[in-house]
């Protein structure tokens, strides 16, 4: 784990649904609840090895309730749709900051790719 992935400050913006990580060199970002929720790093999201992967829907809403620090080297994030399983290391939560429009551009694909949507209340149906 790297120090330098260490946010100096972590604040959670509720109305917003976003989290706030502040870096010593500058660096500021802010994630949606949603994106931190469907790229959680837990097994229940990423299974149980390559291809195993589950995708996240209808997580538009989610919000987070909670967020402990687990020693010196990761968070735990407390959804409020019950999912609170998996560490984000000060490295993977990193890698989501500078990563995000891709990785969320992948997800936006994913969704699209399986007829499924962000809003739980929308369903989409395919026509061939």
């Amino acid at each position: 784990m790297s120090e330098e992935h260490r946010p100096t400050a972590i604040k959670l913006h509720r109305r917003s649904r976003e989290l706030e990580l502040s870096y010593a060199n500058g660096e500021n970002y802010r994630l949606s609840c949603e994106y931190l929720r469907v790229y959680s790093p837990s097994a229940e999201v990423l299974g149980h090895g390559p291809g195993q992967e589950v995708l996240q829907v209808g997580k538009i809403n989610v919000n987070i309730n909670n967020i402990k620090p687990v020693g010196h080297y990761a968070l735990q994030l407390y959804f409020d749709d019950g999912h609170e399983t998996g560490l984000f290391s000060w490295d993977y939560l990193y890698q989501l900051c500078t990563e995000r429009e891709a990785r969320w551009q992948r997800y936006l694909d994913r969704l699209s790719a399986a007829g499924a949507a962000r809003d739980p209340e929308i369903q989409v149906l395919k026509l061939d």
